[in-house]
């Protein structure tokens, strides 16, 4: 058994196109989630390089060296909560991540700074942002329900983030026609 940690899968669709080249390729696998593959065999250097050329032009990217891995997952533990989590986060993001990846926050926050040029505060706000905008433009819930849902101790300071990642206030975004919403991976 081997797992092998994969780059850019952001959603459950890309945990289906992942599984889907790994079946294409006759590669068993035991489980398959946000940014990672656990195999039941270890891969043969053939058997990876072709599964590299099939994962690339998707967009995905095999990761070898422990940084990245480490930068993916707290990606990946970001990601999975803001968006795929029906529950606030009610717990600290760095007792989450410490307690997710058994490392100290201090470690991960300068490793994550370091890599990506950005804290990990940040993107999770940008992460946040573009929650933000998908639950605008479903038009579902109101601006009070989705501060509530995504854990802002008020609207006001929603709102307040909210321009100043966009440049718009939530009611002007949600009123023009170019909604302007990244990729989760583009975030």
């Amino acid at each position: 058994m081997t797992t092998i940690f994969i780059k850019n899968m952001v959603c459950n669709r890309c945990i289906m196109v992942v599984q889907n080249q790994l079946d294409k390729l006759g590669i068993a696998v035991k489980s398959i989630r946000l940014g990672e593959a656990v195999l039941e065999n270890n891969l043969s250097p053939q058997t990876k390089q072709n599964l590299e050329a099939a994962l690339v032009p998707l967009g995905f990217e095999i990761i070898d060296d422990k940084k990245s891995r480490i930068i993916e997952k707290i990606k990946n533990i970001i990601i999975d909560q803001v968006h795929y989590q029906d529950s606030e986060l009610r717990t600290n993001l760095s007792d989450l991540l410490s307690s997710r990846l058994h490392h100290d926050y201090h470690y991960l926050s300068n490793l994550f700074s370091e890599v990506e040029g950005t804290t990990i505060e940040k993107y999770f706000i940008a992460q946040k942002i573009e929650k933000v905008k998908e639950l605008l433009v479903y038009d579902e819930l109101t601006l009070s329900e989705i501060a509530f849902r995504l854990n802002y101790s008020s609207v006001a300071y929603l709102s307040n983030q909210f321009k100043k990642v966009t440049g718009l206030s939530p009611s002007h975004f949600k009123n023009i026609k170019d909604h302007r919403r990244k990729p989760l991976d583009g975030v």
